[in-house]
């Protein structure tokens, strides 16, 4: 047969043909396929939504907290700080650096609440009564208790307290009755320690934070120290989720969840800080917290939080604190404790970082803490350009008021670096960052275009005041003997 064609080129078109066929063929059962494929993978993906959801309704042990914080790092918020006081009765510096009380923030506070007010707190002794005195002075802290069993009849106040003093006082009994809700969290169970932190949040955008207890105390007869952020939600959410944590501990039975649910977690803490204006200056701020068992997924420790501002200092450490301890303090038997110790003394030698510690000495000071303190000021050697330096504050007292029991000391618990200002409730010796419920409030300025004063700014003239101040002495120069 004659087709004009060769006859190799007719095989390999046939060929040509027979595998096109095939890879069409192929083509077809692969789309099959993988429609299949796709099918069962949806439909497995409906079935674990469809069963999470079940089994999260039926059986979550842990109820999702109020507030429920976007996963964002900025914050468009116009919000506002002030660093806030209490100075002591009598006690007077010859300076004109001076903040408003925390009588007058508290105040501030319980009348911006309209809808809700939470408070975290160790105790309560607001009242005369409460601390068996006839003190003229009690006046502000019966004020705050008036006004908040006022509110507590008209808004949701819920208190958070630790367990060993929620039926010490008539505070608690009272603001029950006027509607508050109150639970008491037994820490000494959960962490062998204490619910030792000092916050409010008013309408989830106001916050409180510092060293004050609610103690008609702390506002005449103590030195203390907060800050008081307003209209700031972001902050107020985030803040109000370590106070869900405190209150879903106090009820009846509940052991600490491990992990924390999601809904307790944080895009916020000293990796990523939230982004926000204060005062009209941006600002990176973060919360911490104590201890890690207490912290959910996000949340910096307060340790790590203390370490962190200490190791990012560039020229100076400042730190005002009541007791200052590298032990457990409360331990039996004795522990050592040296994390915050060590770094203090490796900034100082590696750094040239010039550390200085502004400690509380009063009728309560354990004589331990001299020599561990004298340890502290014995690094300074200009040669090397070690400068660590050691001072206690003393606040006077009048016969009279020697008598008012726990009052006259300085009961401040903050840093400031020349970067970051540090506003805490714990003391510094281990149990506060191990056992103990503490919380702080960090914030970084630098780099920043400030439309005014800094917080850290603020706060370091704070601390050079009392530094600087008659009641202020060398610890070198406040004991020739042991204590």
């Amino acid at each position: 047969m004659k087709t004009g064609v060769p006859y190799e080129r007719v095989v390999d078109v046939q060929r040509r043909r027979e595998e096109y066929s095939r890879a069409q063929m192929y083509y077809r059962c692969g789309l099959a396929l993988a429609s299949v494929a796709t099918l069962l993978l949806v439909a497995m993906t409906l079935q674990n939504l469809l069963s999470t959801r079940g089994r999260s309704s039926s059986h979550s042990p842990v109820p999702s907290p109020r507030f429920h914080l976007p996963r964002a790092e900025t914050c468009s918020d116009a919000c506002r700080v002030v660093l806030v006081e209490s100075i002591p009765e009598g006690l007077v510096f010859n300076s004109s650096i001076a903040n408003p009380s925390i009588y007058q923030a508290w105040l501030n506070l319980i009348g911006e609440a309209h809808s809700t007010l939470d408070i975290a707190s160790f105790y309560w002794t607001l009242t005369n009564k409460d601390t068996h005195t006839q003190e003229p002075t009690a006046h502000q802290g019966e004020d705050v208790l008036k006004r908040l069993a006022e509110v507590a009849e008209k808004l949701t106040v819920r208190i958070a307290v630790n367990e060993a003093h929620d039926k010490s006082t008539a505070d608690l009994t009272l603001l029950t009755n006027s509607g508050a809700n109150v639970r008491s969290v037994n820490m000494l169970k959960l962490t062998n320690g204490v619910l030792h932190t000092k916050f409010w949040i008013a309408d989830k955008k106001h916050i409180f934070i510092g060293s004050p207890n609610m103690d008609w105390r702390s506002l005449t007869q103590v030195k203390e120290l907060g800050a008081v952020v307003y209209n700031c939600s972001c902050l107020a959410e985030d803040l109000g989720k370590i106070f869900e944590a405190y209150w879903f501990l106090g009820q009846s039975g509940q052991q600490i969840p491990s992990p924390w649910p999601s809904t307790f977690s944080t895009a916020y803490n000293k990796e990523t800080p939230l982004q926000l204006p204060l005062n009209g200056t941006q600002s990176s701020v973060y919360l911490s917290s104590s201890p890690p068992s207490l912290c959910a997924e996000g949340r910096t420790p307060d340790l790590q939080s203390i370490l962190s501002v200490i190791g990012d200092a560039n020229d100076f450490v400042y730190i005002a604190v009541m007791n200052y301890l590298p032990t457990l303090e409360f331990s039996r038997p004795k522990r050592y404790w040296a994390a915050i110790d060590t770094q203090l003394r490796q900034v100082a030698y590696e750094r040239q970082i010039k550390v200085r510690m502004l400690i509380s000495h009063w009728a309560s000071t354990q004589p331990v803490m001299i020599p561990f303190l004298k340890s502290l000021a014995s690094v300074q050697q200009d040669k090397n350009r070690l400068d660590i330096q050691v001072r206690l504050f003393v606040v006077p007292a009048t016969p009279k008021q020697k008598e008012i029991p726990y009052a006259r000391v300085n009961h401040n618990k903050y840093m400031v670096t020349d970067k970051i200002a540090y506003i805490g409730t714990s003391n510094w010796s281990g149990d506060y960052f191990l056992n103990t419920a503490g919380s702080a409030l960090v914030v970084n300025q630098t780099g920043s275009q400030a439309q005014g004063p800094t917080v850290q700014s603020q706060l370091q003239a704070v601390f050079e005041r009392d530094w600087n101040s008659a009641y202020s002495t060398p610890i070198d120069h406040a004991f020739q003997g042991n204590t």
